[in-house]
């Protein structure tokens, strides 16, 4: 496939419809805004390179095992997690836990506690590895699914894949295992179709935003960055929702969102959201089932 047949077959997926020329759709009870929020708990090996760095190697030569930046990431699987699940519980807020599905086993106490919590699972690739670089992606994609399933009792019905990352063939396989939405896709603020040679495939709207990999971990933003963006994201998102409702993510991580000095201020965002009317606080699915019914 040369790079004109790559774009085509991407933007085929998505056609293009600007969101003021689209039918209304409403949320319930004149809300403006579907706020979701994507926990996302990964399995990253000691043994391979790390995903995500926050010490530089020594004297810029890569060693492995990585220990400190593995360590780190470690860190909020041990810690950084509870408070995420005591921020919530304390506000009566669910997420959409969004899983490798190798962590069911790796982390069990993480994930029975966010299934006692009643959040919502969603595949999240089987271990923390790019699409591109999976061996076989049907394999992995129907491992998570599988994982997931054994461990909840329900398969999950959304899918984000690792760094958001997708091969071509990746929404087709999506949709053929059962796959109801994705994540991958961070191109609008109302959910869309998306083509597929078989199935039904919805992208729900995710961020690169609002999301502690890009603020804290890419950007090294200051620990308020995530209160002063995604307060600033909110309102206009609500001041835009009164006429057209839109929907807002917030992706965070254990190990950076979860750490002492900025947990705070994702409570506070939560707080700045909640003292407004006219929002739900939705999963991904449930923002997924309130679109079906609208659009049909």
């Amino acid at each position: 496939m040369n790079d004109d047949e790559l774009a085509r077959a991407i933007r085929d997926r998505v056609p293009y419809q600007p969101i003021h020329r689209r039918p209304a759709l409403r949320l319930p009870g004149g809300a403006r805004v579907a706020v979701w929020t994507i926990v996302n708990v990964e399995n990253w090996s000691p043994a391979g390179a790390m995903p995500r760095a926050v010490l530089p190697p020594p004297m810029g030569q890569p060693l492995l095992p990585d220990v400190p930046n593995w360590a780190w990431h470690e860190y909020g699987m041990r810690v950084g997690f509870w408070r995420f699940l005591e921020t919530l519980a304390a506000r009566g807020l669910k997420a959409t836990f969004a899983a490798n599905g190798s962590v069911c086993s790796l982390y069990p106490e993480a994930c029975a506690a966010a299934r006692e919590a009643g959040w919502e699972f969603m595949g999240h690739g089987f271990v923390q590895k790019p699409m591109h670089r999976v061996a076989d992606q049907r394999a992995a994609i129907a491992d998570t699914i599988k994982a997931i399933a054994d461990f909840t009792g329900t398969p999950p019905r959304g899918w984000e894949s690792p760094g958001l990352t997708e091969t071509v063939e990746t929404a087709d396989l999506l949709a053929e295992l059962g796959i109801e939405y994705v994540a991958d896709w961070v191109l609008d603020e109302q959910p869309v179709p998306i083509r597929t040679r078989s199935g039904r495939l919805i992208s729900v709207p995710y961020t690169v935003e609002v999301n502690d990999v890009v603020i804290s971990a890419v950007q090294q933003q200051p620990s308020d960055e995530i209160l002063r963006r995604g307060r600033d994201h909110f309102d206009r998102l609500y001041q835009d929702g009164a006429s057209a409702p839109r929907v807002m993510a917030i992706s965070i991580h254990p190990y950076l969102t979860g750490v002492p000095h900025r947990i705070k201020y994702l409570e506070a965002l939560y707080d700045h959201i909640l003292g407004h009317d006219a929002v739900v606080m939705w999963t991904g699915a449930e923002i997924l089932d309130w679109h079906l019914g609208q659009v049909g």
